[in-house]
């Protein structure tokens, strides 16, 4: 080794020496970020990619929309191209995207698993629970939008607090005149009446069927069909008492109640748990007209 090589040998081993010291005296905060700077290029590569083989990905045309911020006030679509693969469903998507090309991008998730219902959305055209949705079941590009006749907080979000309220104005609640004597003897029901009203007991309040109402859209005093679907679930209870029963019946039995659907359906047809909404409705108007009836 000649001079000269050794005299670069050893230049080089005072900076690795002298690099390795900075990184050890580097603050938590300069590691933070340095880590945060590798994940967007991690990020931004992955994207990079997506974009050259989207024979081989899914078309995502979101709407996005935040008041906080004034460039993003004015509604939009945003474009991501999600890495396809089997059973992917539209949540599987939306949340890649926002974990892997913008952070940003908001939608309501839990349960992940059509239980919770808080992730019901409008995809091409229809009210659906996006964990419940398979990709490969749509037609591309995948829009997804906030659900419809519902004010939008951000992006795919919703206020859903008078969905509640109309849900709390029916009383969804078990009530009885009569308990049993002994406080461990449950209140008997027969097999009969529980699949009378099995199905109904099967809402998540997810809100899909109010969305895609029309009646409800144009009267915001409309108890709308979940609501109604609640009511019926707890008046053909045969273990609640007759007066309360009577009572969820006068509920109904008003302008803004059952006798303001003109059974369109639509309910019926975008509930993600196939319950009957337009059946049970029809019931408690022939309920409610039995009620008025006078015999002389």
């Amino acid at each position: 080794m000649s001079q000269q090589e050794g005299e670069m040998e050893r230049q080089e081993s005072e900076e690795e020496v002298e690099q390795a010291g900075r990184a050890t005296e580097s603050s938590p905060q300069q590691r933070r970020l340095e880590r945060k700077a590798r994940r967007r290029r991690e990020r931004e590569a992955e994207a990079e990619r997506a974009a050259e083989s989207r024979d081989e990905s899914v078309h995502l045309k979101v709407f996005r929309y935040d008041p906080d911020v004034p460039e993003k006030q004015k509604p939009r679509f945003d474009h991501f191209y999600v890495p396809d693969k089997r059973g992917l469903t539209v949540l599987d998507a939306l949340i890649y995207a926002r974990d892997h090309f913008d952070s940003t991008l908001t939608v309501r998730h839990s349960c992940r698993q059509a239980i919770c219902g808080s992730d019901a959305v409008f995809i091409n055209g229809s009210q659906r629970l996006a964990c419940q949705t398979q990709v490969s079941d749509l037609d591309s590009p995948v829009q997804v939008e906030p659900l419809p006749h519902q004010e939008v907080i951000k992006d795919l979000v919703v206020e859903m607090e008078h969905f509640y309220d109309q849900m709390h104005a029916v009383e969804p609640y078990f009530q009885t005149d009569e308990k049993p004597d002994d406080d461990l003897e449950e209140q008997r029901q027969s097999r009969e009446n529980r699949e009378e009203i099995k199905t109904a007991t099967r809402c998540i309040w997810c809100g899909a069927c109010m969305s895609s109402c029309n009646i409800a859209a144009g009267d915001n005093r409309y108890l709308g069909p979940a609501a109604i679907n609640a009511a019926y679930r707890f008046a053909m209870d045969e273990r609640e008492g007759e007066s309360v029963t009577e009572h969820r019946l006068n509920l109904m039995d008003q302008e803004h109640g059952v006798w303001r659907c003109q059974t369109q359906f639509s309910c019926t047809n975008v509930c993600p748990k196939d319950i009957p909404l337009t059946q049970h409705i029809q019931e408690l108007k022939r309920e409610a007209v039995k009620k008025n009836l006078t015999f002389w």
